[in-house]
């Protein structure tokens, strides 16, 4: 494969090239991985470029069914839900590649093209799509004509900059309305990550007030750096934005209400299996019984049938219970019952779907998003006498939905005499 670029009235004939290449390239990886170690490093530099090219035209396409399907749908936040489930994603993820689908489609032509041609990949043509999705369809087009001749080469800091600039350009007054409107939608997010950590952040927060409150945080922080103390600076300034929220000293401090998993012998150390906390994920033993140990937790005993990981009590609380069914389903889903969601069944809704609303195998948590979207006449929620539940979408796609068990399921004993554990 050359590495030199040929003349721009020849790009039709670069593009098969690129495209036979790479597709001999795929065959002959799968019949020789030590390839790429004899490939030189401009060639190396070649087949990603031209990679890279071939994701972006690809990338294009599942805009366009995406922008068709749209056109064809009257709720997005349906197909969102049914576009996460076919890609794995979630329906945040799904409903945001629908709208620059969309966008790119009605709103930002000459962009799409640059998809078409391998020119602008999915990341950075979004950076144009968010950075116009507050103008007018007129101003967007308009947007689109300057940005044009000046994406191609350009990363995405520079694009989301240089698509701010052309927008506020185009309509200045419409600029400072948006500023005044997105201060309207601050609030405060939390991300789940791994590795036991969080994201906490405020969104849309005034500049003025976001910049005198990191100033204050950096102020403290400056303030405890002393010889002897060993976080770095970036640490500190964390645990003090921490430590302000919760001391009480901006409100009323309130007691929170989590749901952690932990199997008895993790909690007596006698094991280090990962404990699971409702809404993030697994969490290591030690933070989990650091957490299950604290002065002001609350225990309840859950236990799970040793065979499926299920569970069938919760406190003094039977299987099929006639009181306190929705502590019971919400302890045993952890999420919405949704296939993907990852809303804590904690701040979740239950719901019977049979005729016993006292039977828990037939109740089921879902979020107020989901709980709308399975009473649509094209979705079709079903329960089996297990518990499962099995969704088909619009489009005749099955997803299926288990409560995850607590823990890996335990062989029955081989001698009756023989002790079984249980959760």
């Amino acid at each position: 494969m050359s590495n030199t670029l040929p003349p721009a009235n020849h790009a039709d004939q670069t593009n098969t090239t690129e495209t036979a290449d790479l597709a001999f390239l795929l065959r002959t990886m799968h019949a020789d991985l030590d390839l790429f170690e004899r490939l030189q490093a401009d060639q190396l530099v070649a087949v990603t470029e031209d990679a890279g090219r071939q994701i972006a035209r690809l990338q294009a396409l599942q805009l366009h069914c995406l922008a068709g399907l749209r056109r064809r749908r009257s709720d997005p936040s349906e197909l969102a839900s049914e576009l996460a489930l076919a890609l794995h994603i979630t329906d945040n993820r799904a409903g945001a590649m629908i709208s620059a689908a969309d966008a790119l489609a009605r709103r930002l032509p000459r962009t799409f093209r640059l998809m078409d041609s391998g020119q602008l990949d999915l990341y950075r043509a979004m950076k144009v799509t968010d950075g116009t999705n507050w103008l007018s369809d007129h101003h967007a087009r308009l947007v689109d004509v300057l940005l044009e001749q000046r994406l191609a080469d350009k990363n995405p800091i520079q694009i989301r900059k240089a698509t701010a600039y052309a927008a506020m350009k185009t309509d200045p007054d419409g600029a400072a309305n948006r500023m005044a409107q997105r201060r309207g939608e601050r609030h405060v997010a939390l991300r789940q990550q791994d590795e036991s950590t969080s994201q906490l952040s405020v969104e849309n927060a005034p500049t003025d007030k976001a910049t005198a409150a990191y100033q204050r945080i950096d102020k403290i922080a400056r303030s405890l750096k002393t010889d002897g103390e060993k976080r770095t600076l970036d640490q500190i300034r964390a645990d003090v934005a921490i430590d302000l929220l919760l001391s009480g000293k901006g409100g009323t401090p309130e007691q929170a209400e989590v749901y952690l998993y932990v199997d008895l012998q993790t909690y007596l150390g006698l094991n280090n299996d990962p404990g699971e906390l409702a809404g993030h994920g697994h969490i290591p033993a030690e933070l989990a019984r650091h957490i299950a140990t604290g002065p002001d937790t609350t225990v309840r005993r859950v236990i799970t049938d040793p065979l499926t990981g299920q569970v069938i009590e919760v406190g003094k609380f039977r299987y099929r219970p006639s009181i306190d069914v929705d502590e019971f389903v919400r302890v045993r889903d952890r999420e919405c019952r949704q296939p993907g969601c990852p809303r804590p069944a904690l701040n979740c809704v239950t719901e019977p779907t049979g005729p016993d609303p006292a039977d828990a195998d037939s109740t089921l948590s879902y979020c107020i998003r989901h709980r709308r979207l399975k009473d649509r006449y094209d979705w079709e929620y079903k329960v089996r006498k297990d518990g499962k539940l099995v969704v088909t979408t619009p489009t005749g796609q099955e997803v299926e939905s288990t409560p995850p068990p607590l823990h890996d399921p335990r062989p029955i004993p081989e001698h009756p005499g023989q002790e079984r554990m249980g959760a």
